[in-house]
């Protein structure tokens, strides 16, 4: 069984930089260490999949990568068996799950991720389908997926595009924060990473590292909210035993 490996983007932009600017040297590293040459682009978290693949497709290029679209095989099915890398797409997370469920694609790519090798990188709504669902997503629900379930190719929740709460702020809505704790209330919630914009998650087999420009906020039920900085190793949450609450994060005692 070959490890699996992962980079999960919180966003393709970020203030200051071009598109995938701020994460070019962790794309190109990660590539490059696992030989990677050609990339399968998967669009469907956007309508228009012709002109995402090429905005995408301009960056790989320059980056030295040979880059093709999902959608332009006739059989998706195949050209994912067929794909040595995948990278998915943001946009919004329900439209590219239910996209995946509608071509059958989900237990493909699992498969092929944990048992096969196959490289994944995700930015935003492609980060999102890598975890065990999508509760956690900030999308309108704009179509229906037969299940929350996505990749589950990490066991735990992220959020993307992850919002600290403005002090100072005349908003009196919902804080990214207080979602976040409500969804832990639930059966579904267990551990949730906040993704801040510029931050990167490097998973291999079953080793996780914060990377990026700057840290990351971890949530675990019944525990307060943790301050996380770039470098911090978050190969507990790999762990797919259920943690009591009291023993997680670092001092794991497991059922």
């Amino acid at each position: 069984m070959s490890k699996k490996q992962l980079l999960l983007l919180s966003s393709s932009t970020v203030h200051g930089f071009s598109y995938l600017e701020y994460a070019a040297t962790d794309i190109k590293e990660f590539l490059q260490k696992n030989q990677i040459k050609e990339v399968l682009f998967i669009p469907y978290a956007l309508k228009d999949h012709g002109s995402y693949l090429e905005k995408v497709k301009n960056v790989f290029t320059k980056w030295g990568f040979n880059m093709t679209g999902i959608h332009e095989s006739k059989n998706p099915f195949e050209a994912v068996k067929s794909a040595k890398s995948v990278f998915v797409g943001g946009g919004n997370t329900f439209l590219l799950l239910k996209t995946l469920y509608d071509h059958k694609l989900i237990d493909l790519i699992r498969s092929r991720v944990m048992n096969e090798g196959l490289i994944y990188m995700g930015t935003s709504a492609g980060t999102n389908i890598a975890t065990k669902s999508i509760h956690t997503t900030n999308d309108m629900p704009i179509v229906y997926p037969p299940s929350f379930d996505a990749l589950n190719l990490v066991p735990f929740n992220i959020n993307p595009h992850y919002v600290d709460p403005e002090a100072n702020s005349k908003h009196k809505g919902e804080t990214r924060e207080e979602r976040i704790l409500q969804f832990l209330e639930t059966e579904h919630g267990e551990v949730v990473l906040g993704l801040r914009e510029g931050s990167t998650l490097l998973i291999e087999g079953n080793k996780a590292v914060l990377k990026g420009l700057v840290g990351a906020r971890l949530f675990v039920k019944g525990q307060k909210p943790q301050e996380l900085e770039v470098g911090t190793d978050l190969s507990y949450l790999m762990d797919e035993k259920e943690c009591l609450p009291e023993c997680c994060p670092k001092k794991k005692v497991c059922k």
